[in-house]
């Protein structure tokens, strides 16, 4: 009996073993520039890896009418990084290591009630029976897995459906069979190779069942731009990159798909490493034979006034966005955007948005606009107000043009 169950076993694991050496990767394809458009949209769902994972709850909280799951890979729980002290030095002592008090999951979770109340997030009840998927490796050293433990708890304590591995032996990144970091380190592009397709158990996880990946891809990777969608027209502003892309299989041209929101983590985005995320996330294969898009909205680095010098999505508050976890936040309002005009949300495709006016060039010399509080002066360099736009030497000998695309947000024309 003993010889036959292990047999079995051995069968069982060779089995496993030839599925996972049987996922064949399927290059990325070159982008088309396009716009988003509607499509039939029968589910949303949404996933991200550390500072993406952060993101990608904050989203499945504020949007949980929308948001149908979310599989996450090496984050903490909702609103971790608020409290008495400053927001980013609870995010690095906190939220990622252990040096000092972090709020517990029930008091995280009240605040989640008190925002529910207020309007500023969805009705927690949402929360009760979505599928959650969560990944965190045991060389992980960036985000401990302590962190982990208490967005796992988070979730469980809101009634989730949780799956919660933690016997991968990887280190800081996305987990994907196409990564080509060694399972257990933790270095760039940060997408790791362990040997497994975490991408089939979190799908499973999320649909209920997952067909198996395609070898090639059929669908195109639209870019976008992603200043029509970020609040007052800078994707900039809000510390976004100018593009951002989707994945669409040829199959969802004309028939109902899923949508997933794939959210990079820092030193991930696409004006870094190029499409190498997209290319390794190993989701596009998923996508093809499981018709689902994939929305891959970009982050940038930003310096002067918003300090992101790694491209990371806000999750600590970062260019004084209060907001940044609930549905006013502007990287949440930017995204959100980007789902409504793919046809996600709730009972379907939404509106589409009223056109935004073309706002109108300004041309001064730069001490000019600096009296007017258009911009201001760093160290004798002028920077325009509310994105930062280096606009040259404080001299009234230059000159700039720029408009306000919202109170307060002025961007170079």
């Amino acid at each position: 009996m003993r010889l036959k169950q292990a047999l079995l076993a051995m069968t069982a694991a060779a089995g496993l073993v030839m599925a996972i050496a049987t996922v064949a990767h399927a290059d990325v394809p070159p982008p088309t520039e396009g716009s988003l458009r509607k499509y039939d949209i029968t589910a949303t769902y949404v996933s991200g890896v550390s500072a993406g994972g952060y993101m990608a709850n904050q989203l499945h909280v504020a949007h949980s009418s929308v948001f149908q799951g979310v599989g996450i890979m090496s984050a903490g729980p909702y609103g971790c990084a608020d409290g008495d002290d400053s927001a980013a030095t609870i995010a690095q002592n906190a939220c990622m290591k252990t040096n000092m008090r972090r709020r517990t999951p029930a008091e995280l979770e009240q605040m989640t009630r008190d925002r529910a109340a207020a309007g500023t997030v969805d009705p927690v009840a949402n929360l009760s029976g979505d599928p959650v998927w969560l990944l965190h490796g045991s060389n992980d050293q960036t985000v401990l897995r302590a962190v982990n433990d208490d967005l796992a708890t988070y979730y469980r304590d809101f009634g989730a459906n949780v799956v919660y591995n933690t016997s991968t032996g990887a280190g800081h990144g996305w987990v994907s069979p196409f990564g080509t970091v060694s399972c257990a380190s933790t270095a760039s592009p940060y997408v790791n190779d362990c040997g497994t397709d975490p991408q089939r158990e979190m799908l499973g996880h999320l649909f209920g069942s997952v067909n198996a990946p395609a070898t090639t891809l059929t669908g195109k990777l639209i870019q976008f731009g992603q200043n029509g969608h970020a609040p007052g027209g800078s994707a900039d502003g809000i510390s976004m990159g100018n593009v951002g892309f989707a994945y669409v299989p040829q199959s969802c041209e004309s028939g109902p798909c899923k949508l997933m929101v794939a959210l990079h983590g820092c030193y991930q985005y696409h004006g870094l490493i190029g499409d190498t995320f997209m290319d390794q996330a190993n989701l596009n294969e998923y996508a093809d034979t499981n018709n689902m898009i994939v929305l891959y909205p970009q982050a940038k680095e930003s310096y002067f006034p918003i300090l992101n010098p790694r491209g990371c999505w806000n999750w600590w508050a970062y260019g004084s966005d209060t907001q940044y976890a609930q549905k006013n936040g502007k990287q949440i309002t930017a995204i959100m955007n980007m789902v409504t005009a793919l046809g996600g949300g709730p009972g379907g495709p939404g509106p589409t948005p009223t056109p935004t006016p073309t706002p109108e060039c300004v041309t001064a010399h730069n001490v000019a606009h600096t009296m007017a509080m258009r911009a201001y002066a760093v160290w004798g360099q002028t920077y325009a107000m509310g994105s930062g736009q280096h606009l040259g030497p404080w001299s009234s000998l230059t000159t700039s043009s720029i408009k306000q695309t919202s109170p307060g947000n002025w961007v170079k024309c």
